[in-house]
């Protein structure tokens, strides 16, 4: 498929010969091409919707959605703001049309996309500038274009809550509405009834972390009428944002977000919804009810939506793992998927791919929303970059053959710079460090092989194969602490040399250029041209591709966190990212186990010596080809297992000591 990025546009100075151009579209596009935009049983031109409806004509306008809820207590239904673009043209031959919508607090406060592009109002309050390129791409292709903004933000009314019923529900009454179920009016405050009969009624939720994450969340409420979402780095579970099994990662709690989005009108009337997230939310790390009402995986089994989803492996804001458990949630409800895995960081697709992203995305949307059969859903699930902008694909995702192997840590010659293979560790080995703050896992990295007090790490020898991670992989470890806090940090590190993504520098895997392109239509105060963006690359001989971390007192569950008794053994399992990841022959494997990872993890209330019981730990890793390609890769086939002489727990015997192992 060509790109379809257009050709210098006529001057919009002459606004009437541009106004010609799109008749001209109209009229000598192919019988029955603009018809069949919104009337899926209609006939369709051959392979997509095309752009045959002029932009500089759609029809803007806002409607005020209720909500049903009083977020802000003033005695009166929420209303939200949904500004809406839409062909004219459609309108006027009665024909309807889908909508695509993404859902946001950003409108006003911080902008969207790689421009932090903001809406913008003429003086009458009618819209001007649809944030992002999605109106100026679909509505001359026939959809619809809303952008909403949740309670509390922008133009609605209420409050923020932070991913809480009034997020989900400033979302999901748009789609009611959509559908006839909801109550939508022509002002703020009026009485005016606005109906949207012009709808399909079938919706497509699209948008980048937040707005990504209400996406997932109206998913999982199983609304009628929201076809597909398409949800870019986003959240599917806000305590795995603030959190990792109880240690506070980085940033203000959720009413310091809550007080960065609300506009201001909001700031003063809001301020118990606020205390109630701060109050909900303490920085303990302990599960709450607050935390029940932002987690999206039970929600799963409620899932009628397809579902496309793009992270990038890289995201050190809303961290894979929150696209593993989602995944992983969807799978087993029999949800139609599909995947994109960049090396970047928390980046949009339009922004790392963009001339395969907009065509792949249209003919997304032409499937789900307008019924096209183009294929698409039979296609590989899943696209993954391997280095920057060098993509494979794969039928499903997780490949077929992906099984969990186990690799256990052992002492190599020098203390802190052990081994990692498939033979358990002898009885009694231990490796020891002090949680030092100021250290991060680049710094662990950078000194894999020579022992520093601040870690321990484990290597396995050259791989003689390439060894491929795809999923989901966990840490069990049992370490004795010496103090009444302790936190704890386990890598997976890639030791060779690569180029890769600059995922740590500001840009987060992309150079944002001067030079622009345009994408669909555009008028003077919405042009529809964005700045060329390309591979920010940095050469590499660690490469860091997947973390999880824990607060040791959370050993026993997230509900309470416990002081620790020095000098007592503790087991706990780490989560680590999902990631798809391939560690080339030749290549080693490293394993490194740490306290506080400086700039993404808060210390603990102490800095303790901590000593791991190397027998009773080992990592799971969900491997290509399971515990037959670890064989191939590592070269241990056919050696004699050591065989333990005590019970096994699933990482090895418990320990004989003390233990306060769950």
């Amino acid at each position: 498929m060509p790109i379809p990025v257009r050709k210098p546009r006529i001057p919009w100075s002459t606004p009437l010969l541009a106004g010609l151009v799109a008749l001209l579209a109209v009229l000598l596009a192919p019988p029955g091409a603009a018809h069949a935009a919104q009337d899926p049983a209609g006939a369709r031109p051959p392979g997509g919707s095309r752009p045959v409806y002029s932009y500089d004509r759609a029809i803007r306008e806002t409607v005020w959605v209720d909500t049903g809820l009083d977020g802000d207590g003033d005695g009166r239904a929420d209303r939200v703001a949904a500004d809406v673009i839409r062909p004219r043209e459609a309108a006027e031959q009665g024909r309807r049309v889908p909508v695509i919508m993404d859902a946001s607090p950003y409108y006003s406060c911080c902008g969207r996309g790689n421009e932090s592009q903001r809406k913008t109002y003429d003086a009458q309050g009618n819209p001007l500038q649809f944030p992002l390129y999605y109106d100026n791409y679909f509505v001359p292709r026939g959809y619809a274009v809303l952008l909403t903004d949740l309670t509390g933000t922008n133009r609605s009314d209420g409050c923020t809550d932070i991913g809480g019923p009034s997020d989900v529900q400033s979302a999901k009454a748009v789609v009611d509405w959509l559908n006839g179920r909801a109550r939508g009016y022509a002002s703020r405050t009026g009485t005016g009834r606005v109906g949207a009969g012009w709808s399909t009624g079938a919706v497509g939720m699209i948008g980048k972390s937040y707005d990504g994450t209400v996406a997932n969340a109206v998913a999982a409420t199983g609304v009628k009428g929201l076809k597909t979402i398409v949800p870019i780095g986003a959240i599917s579970s806000w305590y795995d944002y603030y959190f990792a099994k109880g240690a506070a990662l980085f940033g203000s709690g959720p009413d310091g977000l809550a007080a960065g989005v609300e506009s201001p009108g909001a700031r003063d009337r809001c301020r118990a919804v606020q205390r109630r997230l701060a109050e909900g939310a303490p920085r303990t790390g302990d599960w709450t009810s607050l935390w029940s009402e932002r987690d999206y995986l039970d929600g799963a089994r409620k899932v009628r939506a397809s579902v496309f989803a793009v992270h990038g492996k890289q995201d050190l804001n809303v961290r894979t793992k929150h696209l593993g458990q989602w995944w992983d949630a969807l799978a087993e409800q029999g949800v139609e998927r599909k995947i994109w895995l960049s090396t970047a960081g928390h980046v949009d697709p339009f922004d790392f791919r963009r001339e395969s992203w907009v065509p792949t995305l249209h003919r997304w949307f032409d499937h789900y929303l307008l019924g096209y059969d183009n294929g698409i859903e039979r296609e590989p699930m899943a696209d993954v970059e391997r280095a920057p902008g060098q993509w494979t694909t794969d039928r499903v995702w997780p490949p077929r053959g992906t099984r969990a192997a186990t690799l256990r840590p052992a002492p190599g010659p020098v203390p802190g710079a052990g081994t990692l293979g498939t033979r358990p560790a002898p009885y009694g080995s231990t490796a020891a460090f002090t949680d030092d703050p100021g250290r991060s896992e680049s710094d662990w990295a950078a000194t894999v092989d020579r022992p520093t007090p601040d870690k321990v790490a484990f290597t396995t020898g050259p791989l003689a194969h390439d060894l491929r991670l795809a999923g989901s992989s966990s840490v069990r470890l049992t370490v004795t602490p010496q103090a009444a806090s302790a936190h704890l940090s386990a890598v997976l590190v890639d030791l060779g040399p690569a180029t890769i993504r600059d995922y740590a520098a500001r840009g987060e895997g992309i150079r944002t250029l001067t030079e622009r392109t345009c994408w669909g239509d555009g008028t003077p105060a919405d042009t529809g041209c964005f700045q060329r963006t390309e591979p920010a690359a940095v050469s590499t001989d660690h490469t860091v591709f997947s973390r999880g971390w824990a607060d040791l007192g959370h050993y026993a569950g997230l509900a309470h966190g416990r002081p620790l008794t020095p000098g007592t053994a503790y087991g706990i399992t780490l989560d680590l990212a999902a990631t798809d990841h391939v560690v080339p022959a030749g290549h080693r494997l490293a394993l490194i186990v740490a306290g506080t990872d400086a700039g993404l993890l808060e210390p603990a209330s102490t800095t303790p010596r901590l000593t791991v019981d190397l027998r009773r730990s080992a990592v799971r890793l969900p491997l290509v080809g399971g515990d037959d390609a670890l064989a191939r890769a590592t070269a241990d086939a056919g050696r004699p297992q050591a065989r333990p002489t005590a019970p096994l727990t699933p990482y090895g015997p418990r320990p004989a000591g003390p233990t306060l192992l769950p």
